[in-house]
């Protein structure tokens, strides 16, 4: 156990030096008195909350649970706001600030006197963002996920956020519905604070902190607006504390077998193909390396069990009454590995002890699961030499090994303004380039590109959908994603044409272009790169440091091992 003058923040407060003296003063001026913050350890409260972040709008109230923990357990909070990254309206895509965020949390996290963090996000990006930041800055941390918002309704169904809205916004387009119907949809599809409550990017990543050993156990599972979930908030501050006196940091938790157990319970969960960047970044920071190659052999082995939209039918909420991710990995526990650490300084195993499934139809057992293998292929061919994902658990069936013709679109604008062509056919294969990491820029959530209106008309609803741009997790179908290298370096993608024949074959895990190396190679003699997309600022520093898709889309500035020095605080 610590002692309270080996503490970080003990360099600030606790010596005689004038800077400690100035320290002292100034947290009186703050309304402190001494014995309210010295000797103990300082809790920095890391908050995503915004009033244009509807996934986050309650983590203001939750900060005050948080602090009541810490305060309760003999700690000292102070509360951060940081970069919010709501992806309803951060554009063009909050993919392109999450190495922002990632960076301030890694510099707060250094340069105040912090000994310890809990972190509170959900909304997908900025739980990577923060978990990044925290694993560079190496202190104690802890996550609080925001939580998934109710389920929806319109009428008498049950909608998912994100999952419904492509499903009805195509009935409209296919003339199924009109808008009073779209009008009332509008009004019931997000009905609470929290972020989407189908097994997307949010909830994903949230699980995904959990396995990793980062959360209270079953807190990525709460809905948001449960009085459990203000529980959860304030026994997390509290644990904070103990774990800077335990000396228990986030380093510590981050092993290689954190990242395996990660994988395998994205899989389980059929969750969204955006894990895969995201984990594969975090990684990154712990020093530990993850690729492509690893999700596909473990997606071998993995049954995927939670019967949850989009790949499946039920909702979060529904999850957490049936037991949770808790639950869910009381049933893949010789997949895991139970001894490893956790934040809760009791192992993983020790964790899943009391867990229960309580419905068999949303957390599926080993015998009955919602598919055989993980929800997540990797795909590699002369189309994608460095790899490609697809999630062929949300496709239909028959389009999993198919040969088409390419309509190809050379950026979103290209798209929306050709998309309508009437000799696109069912059989055509859309090709989206100009969106990945540079191209998008940012790699905006394109890549479920929308179907002709007059395919829709005649009862279509899939296609092969092939780009260099990530989706939605909430989104579903036939789509080919993360394209590597991406078009605006050069990659295949670049090169493809109209009517070029494309084969996906996802059980031989293939994709390619059906045309001969000298043809592509005459191609690309010709390409010519496109001019740069910024010429200054933030912009320029991401398109100067970023990396492709399949090594995280992190800077690689950050993502290098090396040493920061501690700052000099007196």
């Amino acid at each position: 156990m610590k002692r309270p003058e080996e503490l970080r923040s003990h360099r600030w407060y606790g010596g005689g030096e004038l800077r400690n003296f100035s320290h002292r003063a100034r947290s009186r001026q703050l309304g402190y008195n001494p014995e309210e913050h010295l000797g103990k350890p300082v809790i920095g409260i890391l908050n995503t909350w915004s009033d244009i972040n509807p996934c986050h709008m309650h983590l203001r109230e939750r900060a005050e649970q948080v602090k009541r923990g810490v305060w309760q357990a003999g700690g000292f909070p102070l509360e951060f706001p940081v970069a919010t990254l709501s992806e309803t309206y951060q554009k063009p895509t909050p993919m392109l600030y999450r190495n922002l965020l990632a960076m301030e949390t890694e510099e707060i996290l250094r340069s105040y006197p912090i000994d310890g963090a809990v972190l509170m996000g959900g909304c997908d990006k900025t739980t990577p963002a923060l978990l990044m930041g925290a694993a560079s800055a190496g202190l104690p941390a802890i996550f609080v996920p925001a939580g998934p918002m109710l389920r929806g309704h319109w009428r008498d169904e049950v909608l998912g956020s994100g999952t419904d809205m492509w499903k009805y916004w195509d009935d409209r387009r296919a003339g199924l519905i009109g808008d009073a119907e779209l009008s009332e949809l509008e009004r019931g599809l997000a009905r609470s604070p929290g972020h989407c409550m189908t097994m997307g990017t949010a909830s994903t990543m949230t699980s995904a902190a959990e396995v990793l050993g980062l959360t209270l156990p079953g807190a990525a599972s709460i809905p948001a607006v449960d009085s459990a979930h203000h529980r959860m908030a304030a026994a997390s501050g509290a644990r904070i504390v103990g774990m800077v006196w335990e000396d228990l940091t986030i380093t510590q938790v981050l092993d290689k077998r954190a990242y395996e157990d990660a994988i395998t319970t994205v899989l389980a969960l059929g969750g969204s193909t955006n894990a895969v960047i995201h984990l594969i970044a975090m990684a990154g920071r712990s020093g530990i390396p993850v690729s492509l190659a690893d999700f596909d052999t473990i997606a071998r082995r993995v049954p995927v069990l939670a019967n949850i939209r989009p790949g499946g039918d039920w909702l979060m909420e529904d999850f957490y009454y049936a037991g949770g991710l808790p639950g869910l990995l009381s049933r893949l526990t010789d997949l895991l590995h139970p001894e490893r650490l956790t934040v809760t300084g009791r192992t993983l195993g020790e964790n899943l002890a009391q867990a229960r499934v309580h419905n068999d139809d949303v957390i599926r057992p080993r015998g009955n699961p919602v598919a055989a293998e993980g929800g997540v292929a990797v795909l590699h061919g002369n189309l994608a030499p460095s790899g490609a994902v697809i999630k062929h658990l949300a496709a239909e069936p028959h389009l999993l090994t198919h040969t088409g013709p390419a309509v190809v679109f050379d950026n979103y604008a290209d798209l929306k303004k050709r998309i309508e062509n009437p000799a696109i056919t069912a059989d055509s294969v859309l090709v989206l380039r100009g969106s990945g990491p540079l191209g998008g820029p940012g790699m905006p959530e394109y890549g479920m590109l929308p179907i002709p209106a007059h395919l829709l008309e005649q009862g279509v609803r899939d296609m092969v959908r092939i780009s260099d741009a990530r989706m939605s997790g909430t989104s579903y179908g036939a789509c080919v994603l993360h394209v590597a290298p991406e078009s605006h370096v050069g990659g295949p993608l670049a090169l493809v044409r109209d009517g070029d024949l494309i084969t996906l074959d996802v059980p031989s895990r293939t994709l390619r272009l059906e045309v001969s190396d000298a043809e592509l190679a005459r191609r690309r003699a010709e390409w010519t790169p496109p001019a740069p997309r910024f010429e200054r600022g933030y912009g320029a520093l991401y398109s100067e440091h970023i990396t492709q898709a399949d090594e995280g889309c992190d800077f690689g500035f950050l993502a290098r091992a090396g040493h920061n020095p501690e700052p000099d605080a007196g």
